[in-house]
C-alpha cells in the first residue's frame, strides 16, 4: 500500500488537478485492476506516463478497488495543492551578519530559485553585470527549456537611463533568454526607471530585493529583501509581469 500511496503523490505533483480528477473518474469506471489503455492517453509526458505506470502496476498488486484508487489520487491532489498554496517567507541579507537571526545571502537565494525553475522564469533587474554565477544558471535553465524572461534598465541611447546597455550585455551573456525594456514612459512615467530588482519562478516562487544583478550587489554591498514560497504573492507578481507584456507597457528588444 505504501508504494500505492507513493506514485499517488508523485503523479499528483506532476500533474495538474483536473488531470489528476480525469484518471480517478476513469480508474473508478476501468473493468480491472490497470487494464484501462485510455487510461494512459491521458498522460502525454514521459515522467508522469513512468508514474502512471507504476500506480497502475502497483493497484494490480494490491486488493483494492477502483473506487479506493481514486479516492486515494484525489485525497493526494488536494493535499498537494493545500501545502503549495500554503505561503512562507524568509529574510534574505547580504553584507555585515549578527548572531541574531540566520539570513540566507542574496546569490545563494536566487540561484537557489533559477535551479528550481520547472516551467518560467522572469527577472528584472535595474543593471546587469558582472555575475558569472548567475548568468550559468540562467543559461542552464534555458538549457532544460525553462521559459527565461528578463527587464533590465534600458541605455540613454536607447531611451533609458543608463551610460552602458544591459541589454546588450544579457544578450550576449545569456542568449537563449527573452529580453524586454520598457520603451514608452509617458505621463506618469517620463523620468520612471526599471528600479523593481525581483526574480518569480512558476509563480510559486518569488524573491523580492535591493539588489542589483551585479558582483557588488551580490558579494559586497549591504542588500535585504524577502524570498516568499507558495502563496498569492508569486502569482499575482509572475501574472503582473506578464499583463505588462500583453498591454505592450513592457516590449520584447
Amino acid at each position: 500500500m505504501k508504494e500505492l500511496l507513493d506514485a499517488a503523490t508523485a503523479l499528483a505533483v506532476l500533474l495538474p488537478a483536473r488531470r489528476i480528477e480525469l484518471i480517478a473518474e476513469r480508474i473508478v469506471s476501468s473493468k480491472a485492476y490497470g487494464s484501462d489503455v485510455d487510461l494512459r492517453s491521458l498522460v502525454v509526458t514521459a515522467p508522469a506516463r513512468a508514474v502512471l505506470n507504476h500506480l497502475l502496476a502497483e493497484w494490480a498488486t494490491a486488493d483494492v478497488s477502483g473506487e479506493m484508487v481514486a479516492g486515494i489520487l484525489r485525497g493526494t491532489c488536494h493535499g498537494h495543492a493545500k501545502a503549495r498554496n500554503e505561503s512562507s517567507v524568509d529574510l534574505v541579507w547580504t553584507g555585515p551578519t549578527t548572531s541574531f537571526v540566520a539570513m540566507r545571502r542574496t546569490e545563494q537565494v536566487l540561484l537557489d530559485l533559477i535551479r528550481r525553475a520547472e516551467m518560467d522564469l522572469f527577472i528584472v533587474s535595474f543593471v546587469a553585470y558582472d555575475v558569472k554565477s548567475v548568468v550559468a544558471e540562467l543559461n542552464s535553465a534555458v538549457g532544460r527549456g525553462i521559459d527565461v524572461k528578463i527587464l533590465v534598465e534600458s541605455s540613454s541611447a536607447h531611451g533609458g537611463s543608463l551610460n552602458v546597455d544591459p541589454v546588450k550585455t544579457m544578450r550576449t551573456h545569456v542568449p537563449g533568454a527573452v529580453l524586454y525594456a520598457w520603451l514608452e514612459r509617458g505621463h506618469p512615467f517620463q523620468d520612471g526607471r526599471v528600479h523593481a530588482k525581483v526574480a518569480v519562478a512558476d509563480g510559486r516562487a518569488a524573491f523580492i530585493t535591493s539588489a542589483n544583478l551585479t558582483g557588488h550587489a551580490l558579494e559586497k554591498n549591504m542588500e535585504a529583501g524577502v524570498v516568499i514560497e507558495g502563496g498569492r504573492i508569486p502569482l499575482i507578481l509572475r501574472s503582473h509581469l506578464h499583463a505588462l507584456i500583453d498591454t505592450k507597457i513592457l516590449r520584447r528588444v
